[in-house]
């Protein structure tokens, strides 16, 4: 009987294990972000089809689109088609969807349509929002990504000598005793 429980207590283990490590291969990215203006805000994305794919694209580049005011949304076309699982829905203030598979809807105010969800920006009041989607504004570029930018615009190519060996924390401000961390070096990422 002791070595049946113990045979089974270890398959268990086993199974727990393999079941972890295939959770720690397939990582999941729940959020994306949303710049415009130079104003970023992240967005909790929903979990289907049509998000799985948006952050296979974003894992390539950020998308840049150009998004017109719609009196209750920006939107606008996404440069390509995702998988839709349209519903019937009243979107709220912050909701990010889809619109016949190739449109980006943000909303600032609700609306009842056929859509398919994609996400929500986290944390802004309805003023907040119209103020950060540019409300009543057209002509507005939108960029999408994976990751918070930095604000880095980037270090000359052929720095100064007077630059030369300079330490440079990743905000761009000049570190003159650095400790351990991730810094910039003639123009390079480091590690200390």
């Amino acid at each position: 009987m002791r070595q049946i429980i113990l045979f089974l207590a270890t398959m268990l283990f086993c199974s727990c294990s393999a079941d972890n490590e295939a959770k720690a291969e397939t990582p999941t990215m729940n959020k994306i972000y949303i710049t415009i203006d130079g104003q970023t805000q992240s967005a909790t994305l929903v979990d289907n089809d049509a998000t799985r794919e948006l952050v296979a694209a974003l894992q390539n580049a950020p998308i840049t689109v150009t998004l017109n005011d719609n009196n209750f949304e920006i939107w606008g076309a996404l440069g390509r088609s995702l998988t839709t699982k349209n519903e019937q829905m009243t979107a709220q203030p912050g909701d990010v969807v889809l619109y016949n598979g190739s449109n980006i809807c943000i909303f600032y105010e609700s609306n009842s349509w056929s859509y398919t969800r994609l996400g929500h920006i986290d944390g802004l009041s309805e003023s907040e929002l119209r103020t950060f989607l540019k409300a009543g504004e057209n002509n507005i570029s939108v960029t999408l990504s994976l990751a918070e930018p930095t604000g880095i615009k980037g270090l000359p190519l052929n720095p100064s000598p007077v630059r030369e060996g300079r330490i440079y924390s990743l905000n761009g401000v000049k570190i003159e005793n650095p400790s351990k961390g991730i810094y910039i070096k003639n123009g390079k990422k480091v590690i200390l």
